[in-house]
């Protein structure tokens, strides 16, 4: 079984999201994909891609010390997070996508629009969502 994580690294929900990974993980002998995604890499923004690799790589090693098959991908494919999620689970044919979910009222992702949501309809695979 393949399960892509989608992780930010700072939200507050992303340590739940990797609990919930792990176990599932464990449960059905899956190789976890663990995928953060940015728009574009700018100069500016060369120092998040630092911390997004430096936070990858810690998740990876404790992933790897519990035994959990783990692989960690930086998307940077010009694409919102939501559909970079979908298009790397098409590409690597994932049975699962989890993500993690923040509490946004109904006027917020009005105007922001909702990653999450996205991922959900048009996910061709399920989708835990955790919160």
């Amino acid at each position: 079984m393949k399960i892509l994580v989608a992780y930010a690294g700072e939200l507050d929900v992303d340590k739940s999201v990797l609990d919930v990974a792990r176990e599932q993980a464990k449960a059905f002998n899956a190789t976890l994909y663990i995928a953060s995604s940015m728009e574009r890499v700018t100069e500016k923004e060369r120092t998040e891609l630092d911390k997004v690799e430096n936070r990858l790589a810690q998740v990876k090693a404790t992933m790897a010390a519990e035994g959990i098959a783990c692989e960690t991908h930086i998307l940077v494919r010009g694409l919102t997070p939501g559909e970079d999620i979908v298009e790397f689970a098409k590409d690597r044919q994932v049975d699962e996508i989890i993500i993690g979910i923040e509490k946004k009222s109904k006027v917020g992702k009005l105007f922001f629009g909702s990653n999450a949501q996205y991922v959900i309809l048009e996910s061709n695979c399920p989708v835990l969502c955790v919160k």
